[in-house]
C-alpha cells in the first residue's frame, strides 16, 4: 500500500450533545480527516497520532463515519462484518432517555485460556447484532488497560528479539516503543477495535498500567527508585499514558485550556520534548503540588461522571498517606457538589473501590496503622501489605473517610440526586454494595465493582475474596480493628449482588431519576445475565 496506513483506531473519545473526538496511531506523518474535519499527526518517540476535533454537530444524532490518511479511506477495512462505525452525539433532553454506561476492569490481551472468555470482546459482538437503540452511550476503562508488567507469550518473545531479557526488569516493558507495542496489542482485535471506534470511551489507569503495587506506600516507592530502570519505565508510562488514554478523556473546552494539549495540537511535528518534560513534572514532585492532574470529569446530561485518579496522586512521604493531595482532593469536592440542582445521580470512578468486602476494609486499615510501628512488626506489616495487596481506599483511611464525608454530604443535602454510585474495578470479582451513610430519606449510594473483563483470578484468590464476604469474617476483623484501636467508619454497607469471579461487564442504565445496574458474566455460549440490582427505589437508603 503506498502512503500512510492506519496502525491503531480509530478510537471514538469525548462525546457530548455537540461536539466528540476521533484519535488514531498512523505509519507516517499525515492529515487526517472525518466527517469533513481534519487535524495533522503529531510525532511522539517515532510515532504519529491525531485528534481529530468535530465541534457544530447536531445533537442526538448518529453520523456514519470513514477515516481518511492524505485523502485516502482506511477505516472501515475492506470487507468489514461489523456495521459502520458512527459518531453519535447526547440529546439535548435526556429525560426520557437511557443512558447506558458499560464499564469495567482488567483486560489481560493474551490467548490463554487460563484468562476464560473475554467478556469485552462478547459484548462487541452481541452489541454488533442489536439494533442501535440499544446500543450504549459510553464506555469506561477503569484502569489495568495494558499490562507493563505481566507481558504475553508473544511480547515475551517480541521483548527477546529487542534486548536482553535476562537483565533487569526482564520481561516486562521499559521503553516507549514497547509501551506502544502493547497498545498495538490490546486493541487491535477485530471486534473490539469496532466497539473502540463506536461507542465513546473515557478511560483511567491503574497499577498495571505501570506497574503491581505502583505507589502502595513510601516503602514501595523508595525500593523501586533504587532500580536503574524505573526512572526511564515511569516516564515512559506517562507519555504513553498521554498519548494513548489521557489525550482522548478531555472535550474541546478541556483541550484548548490544557497546556501540554494546546502545545501537542496546535501544529504538526515531533511533541517528544512535550511530553517528555510533561513525564518529568509527573514523575519527580510526586507529592508535592500537583502540576499534572489525571482526575477529569464528563457530564452525560444530567449525569455527572468524576473520574478520579487514584494511583498517581497518592501522597507517601512526611509520614502521611492520602489517596490524593489536598488541591486534587478539593478538586474532586467542589466537582461533586458544585451545581447540584442540575445533577439527577452523581458518579464517581476509581479503579481501586472505596468499598471492598468489610473484613478486607478493616484488615487495610489496621495494617496501615501497624505499618507505623517501629522495628521488626513494622517491616513485617510492610511486607504483608505489599505481598497481599492492601493498598486500597481503606488502606489510605484519611481518604477513605474524606470521601465517606463528601458521599454523606451529597447524598443527605436538601436537593440530592437519585443516587450517588462509586464504579471500580480492580479486585477480580464483581459485587454491588449498599452503603448506609444515613437514614431515609438519604440518596442511594452504592458500590459497584467491576473486574475482571479478561483475566480471572486463580482458584486461591477467589477462596480468599469469598471467603472475605463472609459474616464470620468481617466480625473477627472488626473486632481486631478495635483493638489495634482503629476507629470504625462513619457508615456501614452491606454486599447485595454478587460475588462473581467470572470475566464481567456491568451496564448501569440510568433513565431519569431511576437507576439499574446490570452485571453480565462470559461464558462459552456467551455474556449471560449475573445479577441486575435496582439503585432506585428499591433498597440501599432510598
Amino acid at each position: 500500500m503506498n502512503g500512510p496506513e492506519l496502525v491503531l483506531g480509530p478510537l471514538l473519545r469525548h462525546a457530548d450533545e455537540h461536539s466528540a473526538t476521533v484519535w488514531v496511531e498512523t505509519s507516517a506523518a499525515c492529515e487526517v480527516t472525518v466527517l469533513g474535519t481534519s487535524a495533522p499527526t503529531f510525532e511522539v518517540f517515532g510515532h504519529h497520532y491525531a485528534l481529530v476535533v468535530l465541534t457544530g454537530l447536531d445533537a442526538g444524532s448518529a453520523l456514519p463515519y470513514t477515516v481518511e490518511l492524505d485523502g485516502a479511506t482506511v477505516w472501515p477495512e475492506p470487507g468489514s462484518a461489523f456495521p459502520p462505525s458512527r459518531v453519535r452525539t447526547l440529546p439535548l433532553d435526556s429525560t426520557d432517555t437511557t443512558l447506558r454506561l458499560v464499564f469495567g476492569s482488567c483486560r489481560n490481551p493474551s490467548p490463554d485460556e487460563a484468562q476464560g472468555v473475554d467478556a469485552l470482546v462478547r459484548y462487541a459482538h452481541r452489541m454488533a447484532s442489536l439494533p442501535e437503540r440499544d446500543w450504549p452511550q459510553a464506555l469506561l476503562l477503569l484502569g489495568d488497560q495494558v499490562y507493563a508488567d505481566e507481558t504475553s507469550r508473544a511480547t515475551r518473545r517480541w521483548l527477546a528479539r529487542r534486548r536482553d531479557v535476562t537483565e533487569p526488569p526482564g520481561t516486562e516493558v521499559v521503553h516507549f516503543e514497547e509501551y506502544a507495542h502493547l497498545y498495538h496489542e490490546t486493541w487491535s482485535e477485530p471486534a473490539l477495535r469496532w466497539l473502540l471506534s463506536t461507542v465513546p470511551v473515557s478511560m483511567i489507569f491503574d497499577d498495571h498500567d505501570v506497574r503491581d503495587d505502583w505507589n502502595t506506600s513510601a516503602a514501595w516507592r523508595e525500593k523501586m527508585s533504587r532500580t536503574p530502570w524505573w526512572g526511564q519505565r515511569l516516564r515512559n508510562a506517562f507519555v504513553s499514558y498521554w498519548v494513548y488514554q489521557h489525550l482522548g478523556n478531555l472535550g474541546p473546552s478541556e483541550l484548548k485550556a490544557d497546556e501540554t494539549a494546546s502545545a501537542v495540537l496546535a501544529s504538526p511535528g515531533d511533541k517528544s520534548d512535550v511530553l517528555r518534560a510533561l513525564a518529568d513534572a509527573a514523575a519527580d514532585d510526586p507529592d508535592g503540588v500537583r502540576r499534572v492532574r489525571w482526575s477529569y470529569r464528563r457530564q452525560f446530561g444530567r449525569v455527572r461522571l468524576l473520574m478520579i485518579d487514584s494511583r498517581a496522586g497518592r501522597v507517601l512521604s512526611g509520614g502521611r498517606r492520602a489517596m490524593l493531595d489536598d488541591a486534587e482532593f478539593a478538586w474532586v469536592e467542589d466537582a461533586a457538589e458544585t451545581d447540584a440542582a442540575e445533577v439527577d445521580h452523581l458518579l464517581l470512578g476509581t479503579s481501586v473501590p472505596w468499598l471492598l468486602p468489610p473484613a478486607i476494609s478493616h484488615a487495610e486499615s489496621v495494617n496501615e496503622a501497624a505499618c507505623r510501628r517501629p522495628g521488626l512488626r513494622g517491616r513485617i506489616s510492610e511486607a504483608l501489605r505489599q505481598a497481599i495487596d492492601l493498598e486500597h481506599w481503606a488502606a489510605f483511611r484519611e481518604s477513605f473517610d474524606r470521601l465517606g464525608r463528601l458521599v454523606t454530604r451529597v447524598a443527605t443535602r436538601e436537593r440530592p440526586p437519585a443516587s450517588v454510585l462509586v464504579l471500580s474495578g480492580d479486585v477480580h470479582h464483581s459485587y454491588v454494595s449498599a452503603a448506609h451513610v444515613a437514614s431515609p430519606p438519604a440518596a442511594p449510594v452504592y458500590q459497584l465493582t467491576c473486574s475482571p473483563l479478561h483475566n480471572q483470578a486463580p482458584w486461591p484468590v477467589r477462596a480468599a475474596f469469598s471467603a472475605a464476604w463472609w459474616r464470620v469474617t468481617e466480625r473477627l476483623l472488626r473486632a481486631r480493628s478495635r483493638r489495634a484501636g482503629v476507629p470504625p467508619p462513619d457508615f456501614t454497607w452491606s454486599r447485595v449482588a454478587g460475588p462473581c469471579f467470572d470475566n464481567a461487564v456491568m451496564t448501569v442504565e440510568l433513565t431519569g431519576r431511576h437507576a439499574v445496574s446490570v452485571l453480565e458474566h462470559s461464558g462459552k455460549d456467551g455474556l449471560s445475565e449475573y445479577a441486575r440490582t435496582p439503585l432506585t427505589g428499591d433498597g440501599g437508603n432510598d
